[in-house]
């Protein structure tokens, strides 16, 4: 269970490097390749992007070692903390000023997740899930995907488009992390060959593809203030119901419900307050991008 939390939080902070490293390549790649896979061709043009693939990259090891060693339930809420992370890295990838209030906000979010956490106490479950359960979340997410990019393709550019694909892209990355834990006990239990021959194996890698193309739109679309959030909690949120749903997961209910809510809580009151800082605003955004991404500092009249 530490082994599970430490790559958690380890490939939260990857994931949050990453993300920065992506959103500061999204500014100086055009808006007419949105939504298309020209996208990708352009991103891959920007050093920035190469880099936060690197940092994806080690993010989804870190991940993987996390779901191998620990609950799908317990694992992959803590990515949560990536939110916070990422103001770790504003300020040196996208030259913002990071305001003092904004670490009281990231302390809110850790200080509410480890409460949440603490009293749900997830544990337990299995392995692999039957055929039926995955069927019912397969359909029950892929739809919620489709619904999402279907909203956001009827919205311009700007936060509410980049709040659904950034959604999007959180259930695809829950998916994915469920699809992961049952691949890698495949691997663990019935070595190479069984892992390759596994359908979840190839579910996990389209699932991962999808939600890459989600994120690299959401980080397009609109300013971090609005698609990291919809990202991290719910990635955590889905992460937890499918660890409930498909692997039997247990978490305590009954007056327990009273701190995991306050943990909850504190949480969103936490993700909220990062959502109002001059560091990740719209406006910030577009200093950046007139500056080709260089050297935008936010100041007190962002």
């Amino acid at each position: 269970m530490v082994i599970s939390v430490l790559c958690a939080i380890l490939g939260a902070a990857s994931n949050a490097c990453g993300t920065v490293l992506q959103r500061r390549a999204a500014l100086r790649v055009p808006g007419s390749s949105a939504m298309r896979f020209q996208l990708l061709i352009d991103m891959l043009r920007q050093p920035a992007w190469a880099f936060g693939m690197l940092c994806v990259i080690f993010a989804a090891i870190f991940q993987a070692v996390a779901m191998a060693t620990g609950p799908l339930a317990l694992a992959q809420p803590i990515f949560v903390l990536e939110l916070p992370f990422v103001f770790f890295f504003v300020g040196p990838i996208l030259k913002r000023r990071v305001w003092r209030s904004a670490w009281w906000s990231a302390g809110f979010i850790v200080a509410g997740l480890a409460l949440a956490l603490a009293a749900a106490n997830p544990h337990g479950g299995t392995a692999q899930a039957p055929m039926v359960l995955w069927i019912l979340a397969l359909v029950c997410c892929l739809g919620a995907i489709a619904a999402l990019v279907a909203a956001a393709l009827k919205r311009p550019d700007g936060p509410v488009r980049a709040a659904c694909l950034g959604t999007a892209a959180a259930i695809g990355n829950a998916l994915t992390a469920a699809l992961m834990k049952s691949a890698t006990d495949t691997f663990d239990h019935r070595g190479l060959s069984g892992f390759l021959t596994s359908w979840q194996t190839y579910g996990f890698a389209l699932m991962g593809v999808m939600a890459l193309f989600l994120l690299e739109n959401a980080m397009q679309a609109g300013p971090l203030v609005a698609s990291q959030p919809a990202l991290t909690l719910g990635d955590a949120l889905i992460s937890l119901s499918l660890g409930v749903t498909l692997y039997s997961e247990t978490v305590r209910t009954g007056w327990w419900l009273v701190p995991e809510l306050l943990g909850v809580g504190l949480v969103v009151l936490g993700a909220v307050g990062l959502s109002r800082q001059p560091a990740l605003s719209s406006k910030g955004d577009a200093r950046a991008q007139a500056k080709g991404g260089a050297t935008a500092v936010a100041d007190a009249s962002s």
